[in-house]
């Protein structure tokens, strides 16, 4: 009895791997871990045989058929099934190929191949993948962190393991000698953004701001204490994103790749007022001063240089000391962290929480907004 799509999608893990046989030799297999994959099993030669024709649900159950079909015809005509490159460079073509609607943005595609033709391509790249060991790879990542590239060498190792998975999917490799790896990049102490933490200092520093004599400079000051998102997102923060009380930023520009919610207190919604009357006209809410029609983002530097200008050094106060700021001093008056963190974007580790999480703790959060602008009143 052949497959339905209900079928496949429904059948579950197990112990073992199993079988669920369509027609025609063909057969979805169900991992332990949960994959499942599309499988041929057919005779050439008198010798039993099998091919990979895909994972589900990247592959689904009509487009499995026709391969079997296509794959059928080639076995009638005796022809070989498929010419199967093993070097490591065609299968990360072919991963990203068959990766590209999972990606999330033409950015990240981009830097995905800057990366694996920078970092991993020139010293593995046509290289037979059944050959590569872990030592192979623990080689291009020391390389990375010797250059003090830590990140990097952890995103390196990333790439190199989904494109061993899916060889090993694809049936072109056993196993992925990345694995071996873990804990072997050592990582240095984080270096966290310079930031001033003590409340009498803190009342300094915003008087200091709402005294800056340059109206639009002094507005993406304040909107960055009271909101403490990141300094790109304060940047590019678009008239079209403020809700009523909410700044709603969509996924594509946040860090973490998710849409994030910032329920805006009293005093963020009077310098959106203050900023209308300037920037109303336009895109951006703080656009750059060469920018008269408003379309172009403030430059990275301009609150950077503001706090230069005011007396603070770099290892006083940057633009992203704000969010250490008011992380610290909302710990310590005793707010939820939870709330503290999903304000702060922060990476939740459960990615699949994560994608639904955006307006988690939204009514705490609001009122936790309106007490760190009421408070920064307060130390002014």
């Amino acid at each position: 009895m052949s497959l339905s799509e209900v079928k496949v999608k429904s059948a579950k893990s197990s112990d073992k791997r199993y079988q669920l046989s369509d027609s025609d030799g063909l057969y979805l297999e169900v991992m332990p871990t949960g994959k499942k994959f599309w499988r041929l099993r057919y005779i050439r030669d008198g010798k039993r045989s099998w091919h990979t024709i895909g994972e589900y649900p990247a592959t689904g159950l009509q487009e499995a058929r026709e391969h079997r079909n296509d794959l059928r015809k080639k076995i009638r005509e005796n022809t070989p099934l498929v010419q199967v490159s093993r070097s490591f460079a065609a299968i990360a073509e072919e991963w990203l190929i068959a990766n590209t609607r999972k990606l999330s943005s033409d950015k990240y595609k981009t830097a995905l191949n800057s990366r694996l033709k920078t970092h991993i391509l020139p010293f593995i790249g046509e290289r037979d993948i059944r050959e590569i060991k872990a030592t192979d790879i623990l080689v291009l990542v020391n390389r990375l962190v010797n250059l003090h590239s830590f990140e990097m060498a952890s995103r390196v190792r990333s790439i190199c393991s989904a494109v061993f998975r899916f060889a090993i999917a694809t049936g072109r490799a056993e196993s992925d000698p990345t694995t071996a790896l873990a804990g072997a990049i050592v990582k240095p102490k984080v270096k966290h953004h310079p930031a001033i933490t003590k409340p009498n200092e803190v009342g300094i520093l915003m008087k200091a701001i709402s005294a800056y004599p340059m109206p639009l400079v002094r507005n993406a000051m304040l909107f960055s204490a009271l909101t403490f998102c990141r300094p790109g997102e304060i940047r590019k923060a678009e008239w079209s994103e403020i809700m009523d009380d909410e700044w709603r930023i969509a996924e594509g520009k946040m860090k973490m790749r998710r849409p994030h919610i910032v329920p805006l207190s009293r005093q963020a919604m009077e310098v959106l007022d203050n900023m209308r009357q300037l920037t109303g006209h336009g895109k951006y809410i703080f656009p750059s001063n060469r920018s008269p029609l408003g379309d172009r983002p403030m430059s990275d530097s301009t609150i950077l240089v503001a706090l230069r200008s005011m007396g603070y050094t770099k290892d006083q106060m940057t633009p992203h000391g704000f969010r250490s700021m008011a992380s610290t001093l909302l710990n310590e008056n005793g707010f939820h962290p939870d709330w503290i963190e999903r304000q702060l974007a922060h990476a939740e580790g459960n990615s699949v929480r994560a994608a639904y999480n955006y307006a988690e703790y939204l009514p705490e959060r609001r009122k936790m907004m309106q007490w760190w602008a009421d408070y920064l009143d307060e130390l002014t």
